[in-house]
């Protein structure tokens, strides 16, 4: 990536960018781009402006509870005795929880986390859940020796519906009884004039943060071309091998893998990015 000046554009200061610019802060004169659904980045956006930098928020993905709740909700309170349980996000606990507070979790049933994120969740309702230590994906999880052997067991997978579709099939194959209950919807979150002046203004240079195939494509569906444009030249950060190989099949030209969606794991690729950047 080549070297550019930082500064601070004119018309940062709108609503949607938020930052302390502290000169020797690790990711100071930078905005991260935060493409996490709407009202899930707070904590994310905390953390960037506690590193010196600036974030913006420009969100590729909106999360909605399913259209008939009360059918999920009688869905997981009827999940056999036994059953292992395997939960795809943060997103996934939080409203499973919300349906059914009561989740029938047997003791004994295994409990999965695709990331340490969504094992953090489960853990704050006392549920112990075992995570992928080599990547946080489905591929992650489908290589956990747990899931080995498979013939006669029921696994429950509480998710969205769409997505890559390959935790199920996969189960499936190795013969395992698998039931999907979805628990919320992922949507396209609707950009506006008002994001795109917020990131036309924004100080350069960008380093956007994403976990989500969908929202990278959602986003690269609304944006402007000038934006986009823009948006190709500067760093990615992704979570995950398969989301570096989208990105560059998206055209980004400088894509970092911070190996996990953790904001640990996300901001320590961001100041290695800025920190080269600086050279």
């Amino acid at each position: 990536m080549p070297n550019r000046p930082f500064y601070l554009q004119p018309g940062c200061d709108s609503e949607n960018v938020v930052g302390s610019m502290h000169a020797t802060a690790p990711l100071a004169g930078a905005c991260l781009i935060i493409t996490r659904p709407v009202g899930s980045s707070a904590s994310l956006r905390r953390k960037i402006a506690s590193l010196g930098g600036t974030s913006l928020t420009l969100p590729g993905l909106t999360l909605r509870p399913v259209q008939h709740p009360q059918r999920a909700a009688d869905q997981l309170r009827g999940v056999r005795s036994g059953t292992d349980w395997i939960f795809s996000s943060p997103a996934a606990v939080r409203f499973a929880f919300q349906l059914a507070p009561d989740l029938p979790i047997s003791e004994g049933a295994g409990v999965f986390a695709v990331g340490a994120g969504t094992r953090r969740s489960l853990a704050r309702h006392a549920v112990d859940a075992t995570t992928p230590t080599e990547r946080s994906d489905s591929e992650g999880v489908l290589a956990l020796a747990a899931f080995d052997h498979m013939v006669g067991r029921n696994v429950v997978l509480i998710g969205a519906p769409g997505g890559r579709d390959l935790i199920a099939p996969t189960l499936r194959e190795r013969g395992a009884d698998v039931v999907a209950i979805p628990v919320y919807e992922r949507r396209p979150a609707r950009l506006t004039q008002r994001h795109f002046d917020a990131l036309q203004s924004a100080p350069a240079p960008w380093i956007t943060l994403v976990s989500s195939g969908e929202a990278l494509a959602n986003l690269m569906a609304q944006l402007p071309d000038t934006l986009k444009t823009r948006l190709h030249h500067q760093v990615l950060v992704v979570s995950s091998a398969r989301l570096e190989a989208l990105a560059h099949e998206a055209g980004f030209e400088d894509v970092l893998n911070a190996r996990s969606a953790m904001p640990a794991d996300l901001l320590a690729a961001a100041e290695r990015a800025l920190a080269r950047h600086r050279l």
